[in-house]
């Protein structure tokens, strides 16, 4: 009886690091990216770029300097992750084969991971939508973020600061992964951005309001 509860433990703990191994494997693809293919694809990581250059050029019009610099310090940090995203991530299959590498590594270490998903063929239909979303998307946050960061800029609050973090989490944690994995526009780029959340909060707390 012993044995098999030492067994049946041993299995649970088996299965519980592979699903840990597996959600860090997942959350470092995310940090890497994924090279854009097509037009549609490239609206999603350009439009920040876009709209922070377009609020940036606000901001100076009306003599937030500050704010202004801000901005332009994530267009410019956008800007250089497309660029690396395009120049420096790998493709889609390229990822999913790394990931089924690395799944396959774990299975042989005794780990229990998920099967790998079945493959299906997409219909031209089901790529238009796709396709369509992916353009229509980032296409009206841009619209909504460029209305916001025009709007009578917010003094620093406890809102405002939850608002600028997770950005900010998420590209610091990208900077050492694309240090780590020689890829440095997406490293340059990310540290910008972090630059420009920290001096939007920055601005916030100093810089008058008119």
């Amino acid at each position: 009886m012993a044995r098999t509860h030492r067994l049946g433990d041993n299995a649970g703990m088996a299965r519980d690091d592979g699903r840990a191994q597996l959600q860090g494997l997942l959350l470092l693809r995310v940090l890497d990216g994924t090279r854009p293919s097509g037009i549609p694809e490239w609206v999603s990581p350009v439009a920040p770029a876009v709209t922070q250059a377009a609020v940036g050029a606000r901001h100076w019009a009306a003599g937030r300097r500050q704010r202004s610099l801000a901005a332009w310090a994530s267009a410019a940090g956008f800007g250089l992750v497309a660029w690396g995203l395009g120049a420096e991530a790998p493709t889609r299959a390229e990822a999913q084969t790394y990931i089924e590498q690395q799944k396959d590594l774990m299975r042989k270490r005794g780990l229990k991971v998920p099967p790998t998903a079945a493959r299906t063929e997409t219909s031209a239909a089901s790529r238009r939508l796709s396709n369509a979303l992916d353009v229509l998307g980032p296409s009206i946050r841009m619209v909504f973020d460029v209305r916001s960061g025009l709007r009578r800029p917010r003094r620093l609050t406890v809102l405002a600061i939850a608002d600028e973090t997770p950005l900010a989490v998420f590209y610091a944690l990208r900077v050492p992964r694309a240090v780590q994995r020689r890829r440095p526009r997406i490293a340059v780029g990310s540290a910008l951005i972090v630059a420009g959340s920290v001096a939007r909060l920055r601005a916030a707390s100093a810089e008058s309001l008119r």
